[in-house]
């Protein structure tokens, strides 16, 4: 399989109308969907991986009694790393739902393309780099990071923006 399809489409499909709600896709998942869409799936991967990532670096430092009890006690504050990881969370969790809305307006409305493609494919790949980044503690490249994610979410948000005047 050829990484681009692995993505969900070829160009040749990015660059038409989404017609994942029309009647000819019905029956046939493949052709419902798009790169954006895939994107998504794969950001709910992204956002377990989030989760995972931080909860082993909290147990290693609180231990598995904090893990697997209420968590109700005070902890101390978290090591550099352990708070990176909270943070990184935390950071994808507030800016994951703008890119939610995003590809589900543009894929209701029938305006995926190209270019909201691209855009879709920039944040994924952006905010996977973003999370190592963070752990590792890179000040200046997790930034632009982060700055492309929020292009990416521009990008495929863009085409609902300028239908709407």
């Amino acid at each position: 399989m050829s990484r681009r399809s692995a993505i969900g489409s070829s160009w040749a499909e990015a660059e038409r109308p989404a017609k994942a709600w029309t009647a000819a896709a019905v029956g046939d998942i493949r052709y419902a969907m798009t790169t954006e869409l895939t994107v998504l799936a794969w950001g709910c991967v992204l956002a377990f991986l989030h989760i995972i990532v931080a909860t082993q670096a909290k147990t290693r430092q609180y231990g598995r009694k904090w893990n697997v009890g209420p968590r109700d006690e005070e902890l101390p504050p978290p090591g550099p790393v352990v708070g990176r990881l909270m943070r990184a969370q935390a950071n994808f969790f507030e800016t994951f739902p703008m890119m939610i809305a995003a590809v589900l307006v543009v894929s209701l409305a029938g305006l995926t393309g190209k270019w909201t493609a691209i855009g879709a494919i920039i944040w994924l790949v952006a905010r996977a780099l973003y999370l190592p980044l963070y752990a590792l503690g890179v000040p200046v490249v997790r930034s632009l990071a982060w700055i492309a994610a929020l292009v990416g979410i521009a990008m495929v948000l863009w085409p609902a923006l300028a239908a709407a005047f």
